[in-house]
């Protein structure tokens, strides 16, 4: 254990360095932001009573999604563990007295985490003071917050479980890029990151509610918005916690099969 938090470490800071990108992601985020906003505006003036959700609540998922964009993303990948698979670098990740797939999981954890960190706070404030009705709320009450915070980290464990399939997976293939587009996209769809799950319509959410997608920034979001109650508390957070277990005990079952059959070539 005290190997993966000296992992976790080092990633976590070497992720912190990277303050130029972090500037230009806030700005492209705050682009999009504003770019969803009015677009669902145009959208809520046709016939706002239809709406699935209040403006003011889909305001705060929107910039709440774009806030841990990094945390939640499922696009959001570690380039160095593709490149470790395909240039054959994996021979040294073997060599370490570590399990591969903890590793793996904890550094994905580290720069997940480092990006938000320094993207997160400054988008929620400058939203926070933004005009009616663009602007971020504050959630309905303590508890919705606190349940908040719970399946915020359920979720980002979803996320990267869900993730380490795609780099499991890449073993299997010459080239990564498809298997990389087939999941994150899935990924992106289901888990409401195009478009919220409630606008989405009632015969396809019924069985994406029970998918490990739903699992992912759905909850969260949807949460702090108090568009799921805290009396549902209970339910949301056991679809996490199995789906969570679900994922990781498939990932590292296939990937205990693939690494006995790795060939590694070359001096």
């Amino acid at each position: 254990m005290r190997a993966y938090l000296c992992f976790f470490k080092i990633r976590f800071i070497n992720g912190l360095q990277y303050r130029t990108a972090a500037y230009a992601g806030i700005a492209t985020q705050f682009a999009w932001g504003f770019m969803y906003i009015m677009m669902y505006q145009a959208f809520y003036k046709s016939n706002p009573s239809k709406a699935p959700m209040n403006f003011s609540q889909l305001a705060s998922y929107l910039w709440l999604q774009q806030a841990f964009l990094a945390l939640f993303m499922t696009w959001f990948l570690d380039e160095d563990i593709f490149t470790l698979i395909t240039s054959g670098n994996i021979a040294y990740e073997l060599s370490r007295p570590f399990d591969i797939y903890n590793t793996w999981f904890v550094k994905s954890c580290a720069v997940r985490l480092s990006r938000t960190l320094l993207r997160c706070f400054p988008i929620l404030i400058v939203a926070f003071f933004l005009p009616a009705p663009y602007k971020f709320s504050l959630p309905n009450s303590f508890s919705s917050f606190l349940l908040f915070i719970i399946t915020m980290f359920l979720s980002f464990m979803v996320v990267v479980s869900y993730c380490m399939l795609v780099y499991i997976f890449t073993f299997y293939t010459v080239s990564p890029m498809g298997v990389r587009l087939a999941l994150v996209m899935t990924a992106d769809f289901l888990s409401g990151s195009l478009v919220p799950l409630p606008f989405l319509p009632n015969y396809l959410t019924k069985y994406i509610y029970l998918s490990p997608f739903a699992a992912m920034q759905n909850i969260p979001l949807r949460v702090y918005s108090g568009q799921i109650p805290v009396t549902d508390a209970f339910s949301t957070i056991a679809l996490q916690v199995f789906w969570l277990l679900i994922l990781i005990l498939i990932g590292k079952f296939i990937i205990s099969k693939a690494l006995k059959r790795v060939t590694v070539q070359g001096g």
